[in-house]
């Protein structure tokens, strides 16, 4: 089998979220094309809120703001990864409308 590749453009968004000039929480929203689907997907990426500050609302509105991002962006769907340590961030990750649909497979190169 020959082995082709080409680059493709991502674009990425960096959100950070601030409470009296200090940032208090980021996430990452990867905007990613395929030839599965004419539209694109987003993928969430290091979505983090300042232990201080969680249940606090702050995720949400955080991930909210990704959100419209992504649909801003005519996304159909959003990949966000977690580890199973984190029952909370699920829970957020569920209540916003985030559907459990598999596992996640990871290789570290370094």
């Amino acid at each position: 089998m020959l082995i082709k590749n080409k680059v493709i453009e991502v674009k990425g968004i960096r959100f950070s979220g601030e409470v009296n000039g200090k940032e208090v929480g980021r996430a990452f929203l990867y905007i990613l094309c395929n030839n599965l689907h004419k539209r694109p997907f987003g993928f969430l990426e290091d979505a983090y809120i300042d232990k201080k500050l969680r249940g606090q609302g702050k995720g949400t509105e955080l991930l909210n703001e990704v959100i419209k991002e992504a649909k801003k962006h005519k996304c159909y769907k959003i990949v966000a990864t977690s580890r199973y340590s984190r029952p909370k961030v699920h829970k957020l990750y569920k209540r916003l409308g985030f559907q459990y649909q598999g596992f996640e497979f990871r290789l570290d190169l370094s």
